[in-house]
């Protein structure tokens, strides 16, 4: 075998849907399965269990997978790096088109087990399989899946190595090299830098946040800047409502912690908090206070409210969906006067998330923060720091791994843009060592 076949499925012309497949031999790694969240306005009361795949094809919601039909060979393993929905997403939908196992970190795992269960219009009956960080699954004889411990926003994130007889392909999609992280281990550099010297033959890169300059600040910092702004104030008996990504544990946790320091009970609101939350929790990554409160369901949503208004704001801090403008999230829906909690002239309001960078979002957010405005609320806005790398960070790694090629993935032609033009200050050319691949393409690189 001298060969090895990259197709970039989904996430190549766009943020979301991430699926790459790696073709060695006649075997197939699948390397991720997800769904893009502004296609299918994913919130509290939008379902897509009952959709069928071809419609989610269609809406540009999921992957088109329909390319691996032309394609020789089977499909050994789907391998998901970690529990976010645009690369775990999809799996319900397209996983059972494989006779595969799904392989995965144990909290990654935890996530696919809900969505799989949750799914109502496919049968899917892969088998599951945690694999931890470090650790190494043998596929089949040429071919073998290793983690390689790193750190995003979300807890339990690898790049994965798909070892093969002319050597590794790493998958590095959504990382940051961030070396205090809050929670979890720092990346496994000594582990990278040893690939690097047994010969990468390809890398695939997120290149979401590769125009951004510098490098990306450590989880330590939003923590930092969580406890100011929720502590730094004379004006502490004001409403504080405070939002963040549902599956960012550790900032949860740091969010958490400054509700106990202020003497305010967290109040976890939302379906998504009390799935991810939920795991973590089950799974030994998070250890709530006894006083810590987690409401999923609307009815007990709203009683939870109903109680905070009564018994006093001053007392609370809930912890809400909600930050992009979700229609039918907690955010919007207090925004919009749906709950019993109202917001009154000086209550404060925090994003601890940015906004994601789509049409659709920014209209949205942008519609909250101005209803929220109109009703008196204080934001403060991105207290926040990235998952994603920038580019020293990027270009780091492009150094410590040095791949004989490297294929820029999950973002659209701006941001693969920049990554190459970031490979070729490292030395790559385009065309020939650095790629440029867009959704249903495939690339072949010989040996």
């Amino acid at each position: 075998m001298t060969e090895i076949g990259i197709v970039a499925v989904g996430g190549y012309n766009e943020m979301g849907r991430n699926m790459t497949a790696v073709i060695v031999g006649e075997d197939i790694i699948i390397l991720d399965m997800g769904l893009r969240l502004d296609r299918v306005q994913i919130h509290e009361d939008v379902e897509i269990d009952k959709m069928h795949s071809l419609e989610l094809i269609e809406m540009g919601a999921i992957p088109d997978d329909t390319i691996m039909k032309e394609i020789n060979g089977t499909v050994r393993a789907i391998v998901c790096t970690h529990g976010h929905l645009d690369h775990i997403g999809a799996i319900p939908k397209l996983a059972h088109r494989y006779n595969a196992p799904i392989i995965s970190t144990p909290y990654t795992t935890a996530l696919i087990k809900q969505q799989i269960e949750a799914e109502r219009k496919f049968e899917v009956c892969n088998r599951v399989i945690p694999l931890n960080a470090g650790g190494t699954y043998q596929v089949t004889e040429d071919i073998s899946i290793e983690f390689i411990n790193v750190q995003h926003s979300i807890i339990d994130c690898v790049l994965a190595a798909v070892h093969t007889p002319i050597g590794a392909v790493l998958y590095a999609c959504d990382f940051k090299l961030d070396r205090t992280p809050t929670m979890g281990e720092a990346p496994d550099f000594e582990r990278l830098k040893s690939l690097g010297k047994e010969g990468v033959i390809a890398m695939i890169v997120e290149s979401t946040n590769a125009g951004r300059s510098g490098k990306t600040p450590s989880e330590k910092i939003a923590k930092d800047m969580v406890r100011d702004v929720l502590l730094g104030t004379e004006e502490s008996e004001v409403g504080m409502i405070i939002t963040t990504f549902a599956s960012h544990i550790p900032r949860l946790k740091a969010i958490i912690e400054a509700a106990e320091e202020m003497g305010r009970i967290p109040v976890l609101l939302g379906r998504s908090m009390e799935r991810y939350v939920g795991a973590a929790k089950d799974l030994g990554y998070l250890e709530l206070p006894s006083n810590v409160e987690m409401h999923g369901q609307r009815k007990d949503v709203d009683r939870a409210l109903k109680r905070i208004i009564q018994e006093g704001k001053n007392k609370y801090l809930p912890i809400v969906t909600g930050h992009q403008g979700e229609p039918g999230s907690i955010l919007v829906r207090i925004a919009n006067g749906e709950t019993p909690y109202t917001i009154e002239p000086g209550d404060r309001v925090i994003f601890s998330a940015n906004v994601i960078p789509s049409p659709m979002t920014q209209a949205n957010r942008y519609a909250l923060e101005t209803k929220l405005k109109m009703r008196g609320a204080r934001i403060y806005d991105n207290v926040h720091v990235s998952g994603h790398a920038y580019r020293e960070d990027h270009w780091e790694l492009l150094r410590m791994v040095n791949p004989e090629h490297v294929i820029p993935a999950h973002g659209d032609m701006e941001m693969h843009g920049h990554y190459i033009e970031m490979a070729e200050d490292a030395g790559y050319v385009l065309g020939d060592t650095v790629h440029l691949l867009r959704n249903g393409e495939v690339l072949y690189i010989e040996e």
